[in-house]
């Protein structure tokens, strides 16, 4: 399996694949490449659908290129933390970031998400994420103004007054009722215009099976996210025989 990085000939074979509809891995194999390397590539490139070879190109060699200060020392993530490969680590990162990206997040949310989850502790202070990200803390204010509107991060008081930002177990359950909301809102508007526009005139219609639509989306999505969180957070009863333990006495 070759190593190394790619050429201009794998990209345009990259790019040619997701034209086909081609999944990662068949891509991969083509190109006789890890899936990972092939998923990566096309993430930090603007995803399937935007994904250029030449411009995967260019940006790749700017980067190669490109010599960045080093960052100051309590601004790097420990290195080799649980034994971790820091560079699989850091590239991951930037493909976690980019599919949120490609959902739809803007940047600078996208990458304090990645960075609030693929932290152990999954808590930072806005100070710990700037140093971290290297930006300026008013872009992570802003950035988590944005999450917290959207139920993906809570906060909590810290040490010196200092809040921390915090991704867990339960923030997808809130930020899923967060959309549902957000769903059920539109719904409620569109209701309105059926009324405004005129039961029946074909306006009116399109509104009445928008909101019929997005109604069922929105309880949909609340149901879901109540029973995935009900199974998720249900520990496993432990059998008789394993909770009396190999050195029991049963007789």
């Amino acid at each position: 399996m070759p190593g190394g990085r790619l050429t201009q000939q794998e990209r345009q074979q990259i790019a040619a694949g997701l034209a086909d509809g081609l999944a990662y891995a068949e891509i991969a194999r083509r190109l006789d490449r890890p899936t990972s390397t092939v998923t990566r590539e096309v993430m930090r490139n603007g995803g399937p659908t935007a994904y250029r070879a030449d411009l995967a190109h260019r940006a790749t060699e700017r980067r190669t290129h490109r010599r960045r200060p080093a960052a100051p020392r309590e601004a790097q993530a420990p290195e080799r933390a649980h034994g971790r490969d820091t560079e699989a680590v850091r590239e991951y990162e930037e493909v976690f970031t980019n599919v949120m990206m490609a959902s739809g997040m803007p940047t600078m949310m996208a990458r304090v998400m990645a960075c609030l989850t693929l932290t152990d502790s999954g808590s930072l202070t806005a100070s710990e994420l700037a140093q971290r990200l290297q930006v300026s803390p008013a872009s992570v204010s802003k950035a988590i103004t944005y999450l917290d509107s959207q139920g993906m991060i809570r906060r909590e008081q810290g040490e010196r007054r200092r809040e921390r930002y915090i991704v867990d177990d339960d923030v997808w359950y809130q930020s899923m009722l967060a959309s549902a909301r957000a769903i059920a809102q539109i719904v409620e508007i569109a209701q309105q215009g059926v009324g405004v526009l005129g039961a029946g005139t074909p306006a009116a219609t399109r509104l009445e099976n928008v909101a019929r639509f997005l109604d069922f989306v929105s309880e949909s999505t609340t149901r879901a996210a109540e029973q995935a969180r009900e199974i998720l957070h249900t520990r496993p009863r432990t059998a008789p025989s394993e909770a009396a333990g190999p050195g029991s006495d049963h007789g």
